[in-house]
């Protein structure tokens, strides 16, 4: 096993466009074509994923189906299969397990590694990084992007800094520079508007934003400023925290263009909802407690919870709690880059479930 010199080494693997090209993976008529899981060709629901064929044409993730159809009129759709979906999840995750057990998975295409000692004691991140990536395309025919550096933070604009099937590498010694030559607008948490605003005050790039103290970050952006005043510097001692055993089942969608509009907002989490009651089903279960979880743009992150005394798991009732939870929220007019929907509390017996049947009688 590799002995560390004292630096973090984390890696960020962002699988491209996951769930489209597990389509074109699998069905050759898809391949090269302009494709969207998810929403319907008549112009109901919203993308989840948009095939880099799509994207082209300026189709995204979370976008209103009809809004797709009108950028690209020769559209294909098709319906998500997260049975499929969670299979390779769980490949790619036993790929990450040759080399680390420090792994924390964000969704199914995206999680964090930290291989500051590797179990083969390969010792660079590079190539364990090329590894991994090389493992998913022999073993799985689909491509990842990765990114490595010292910290979360910088990792995560690393993977993103060369997709799709890209490897970045930002050294100590680098990521300094690299952060102050950064367009303002490729930084985590800066979304269209903040850019638009920043530009007006003159920050273009990352190091413009440097010059600005703490206080003027603040006073400018609120909480916000805060986080703006560490990224810039590369500052991120969170550690790679591996998920527990989960006593929750959720689903949730980052998307790579914040979400603005209260309605899209509501129509995403009315698709998790669908999502989650089939998970439910599948999985034989119910649940007395739903949540929903929104991460902003500045990545400050908020989860909303009720707790019932019967036990729930169709689409209507979750999406029942699912719309009351987020009618009561005030957005400020953040724009939101996750949203999830959460159920746990789940029964533990027949004779609970009977028990829960007999309350909602009465509720």
């Amino acid at each position: 096993m590799a002995v560390s010199d004292g630096r973090r080494k984390i890696i960020h693997i962002d699988m491209d466009a996951f769930y489209a090209s597990v389509e074109q993976r699998d069905f050759p008529e898809f391949r090269g074509k302009p494709l969207v899981v998810g929403g319907f060709p008549d112009g109901r629901g919203v993308v989840a994923t948009a095939s880099y064929e799509a994207r082209k044409f300026g189709v995204r993730s979370a976008m209103p189906s009809r809004q797709a159809l009108q950028l690209c009129p020769d559209l294909l759709f098709t319906h998500p299969r997260f049975d499929v979906y969670k299979d390779v999840s769980n490949h790619i995750r036993s790929i990450f397990l040759r080399y680390t057990d420090l792994i924390e998975p964000l969704s199914l295409d995206e999680a964090y590694l930290d291989v500051t000692t590797d179990k083969q004691g390969i010792g660079s991140a590079i190539d364990i990084a090329r590894a991994i990536k090389d493992a998913i395309k022999e073993e799985l025919q689909l491509t990842a992007s990765a990114g490595v550096s010292t910290n979360k933070f910088v990792a995560k604009i690393a993977s993103d800094f060369n997709k799709p099937d890209g490897l970045t590498f930002i050294g100590p010694s680098k990521v300094l520079p690299f952060l102050a030559a950064l367009p303002i607008e490729k930084f985590f948490g800066v979304g269209k508007v903040t850019a638009q605003k920043m530009k007006g005050m003159g920050i273009h790039t990352g190091a413009d934003l440097k010059a600005l103290t703490e206080l003027d970050l603040r006073r400018k952006f609120g909480k916000s400023g805060a986080f703006f005043y560490q990224m810039v510097r590369g500052e991120d001692q969170r550690p790679v925290k591996p998920n527990r055993i989960a006593k929750s089942i959720s689903i949730e969608d980052t998307y790579e263009i914040d979400i603005k509009e209260p309605e899209h907002m509501l129509q995403a989490l009315k698709d998790l909802t669908e999502r989650l009651a089939k998970r439910l089903e599948h999985k034989g279960k119910e649940a007395r407690t739903i949540s929903i979880k929104i991460k902003y743009a500045d990545f400050t992150q908020i989860t909303r919870s009720k707790t019932l005394l019967y036990y729930v798991n169709t689409t209507e009732d979750i999406m029942r709690l699912v719309e009351e939870l987020f009618t009561n929220l005030t957005l400020q007019d953040k724009r939101v880059r996750l949203l999830g929907v959460v159920a746990s509390n789940f029964y533990d017996s027949d004779l609970e479930k009977y028990s829960s049947t007999q309350l909602r009688l009465f509720d």
